[in-house]
């Protein structure tokens, strides 16, 4: 397992504990899918209910495959084996990146345009510094937009515990504000 995944993972583990209490529960899942939805007020209902099943099944995954003591919350060590372990993790990965996606798609042309990425990104709890850097290396086209399954490729890569080098990465680099 690389550094720079670990280093992806205590970022997402940090944001994703909303309450800061050291560990992610059902909860810390409800609000930032709240946070996420209210990013995007126009999205449709089908990408809102996509979403938010997504936040659940994340959740879900790492409470089943992890919570051997039923107290309904994970570590950040626990949350590690788990994300960084595509054969217990991909599917859940996989509809995320295809909600969160798809969320940003608001008219369904299959492109996802910077201020609703920005949003979308913001919402997660990201630094606006890191997104936009990220938004310009997925390569976006000249009017401003990139497209849906390269944000898509880009989640999941992100989740790669061998992966180096990737546009995720520039969400947890030291960038100037």
């Amino acid at each position: 397992m690389r550094t720079e995944a670990i280093n992806r993972a205590k970022l997402v583990f940090t944001l994703f504990d909303v309450d800061g209490n050291g560990f992610l529960e059902a909860d810390d899942f409800e609000l930032m899918a709240t946070r996420v939805l209210h990013a995007v007020p126009t999205a449709d209902d089908a990408a809102k209910g996509a979403m938010l099943d997504a936040f659940r099944k994340y959740w879900n995954t790492l409470v089943s495959e992890l919570d051997s003591d039923h107290d309904g919350r994970v570590d950040f060590d626990e949350y590690t084996a788990c994300v960084l372990s595509p054969e217990r993790f991909d599917e859940a990965v996989n509809d995320f990146a295809e909600a969160l996606a798809g969320l940003g798609d608001l008219d369904g042309d299959g492109y996802v345009r910077r201020p609703v990425f920005v949003a979308l990104m913001t919402a997660i709890g990201f630094r606006l510094p890191n997104i936009h850097a990220l938004f310009d290396a997925f390569g976006p086209t000249d009017s401003d937009q990139i497209t849906r399954s390269i944000w898509i490729t880009g989640i999941k890569e992100y989740y790669g515990p061998d992966m180096a080098g990737i546009p995720g990465d520039r969400l947890v680099e030291e960038l100037a504000a």
